[in-house]
């Protein structure tokens, strides 16, 4: 299977949201807003989301893997688009205001693979908190 690095975007922040088992509401609409505002997606076929996504779950479902799945999506990224897509897993699995330890640990891997360094990552997840603090 070959992903455009949009629809790889796309399975990345449906891998988020499911790490924890539920999906949330607030998560599905998170990742409609985000398809619907971010410049990354300017070009991609907004009628194509539910398709996309249930792609990525049954892509989920089917896996043995975790890491197989990772690195398929994230392979499918130039690298131009590596932090991009750790801030979109990040503020999918931030949503909820709280991040349950499977969540943590799937955005360690996702780091991981992508092979940011900590600073970029740090940056990404406080500006992930200041975006999603409530007051």
């Amino acid at each position: 299977m070959t992903l455009s690095a949009q629809d790889a975007l796309i399975y990345l922040m449906v891998v988020s949201a499911t790490s924890d088992a539920k999906v949330s509401d607030r998560e599905l609409e998170a990742i409609g807003g985000l398809v619907t505002r971010l410049p990354v997606f300017e070009n991609f076929n907004r009628d194509q989301l539910g398709r996309v996504a249930a792609e990525a779950i049954d892509l989920i479902k089917d896996s043995s893997s975790l890491d197989n799945v990772l690195e398929m999506i994230l392979g499918a990224l130039p690298d131009r688009l590596h932090d991009t897509a750790y801030a979109l897993a990040v503020e999918i699995a931030a949503v909820d205001l709280r991040l349950e330890q499977e969540e943590l640990r799937l955005l360690e891997m996702i780091r991981d693979t992508l092979e940011l360094d900590g600073l970029t990552a740090a940056a990404i997840e406080a500006s992930a908190r200041a975006r999603l603090r409530r007051a």
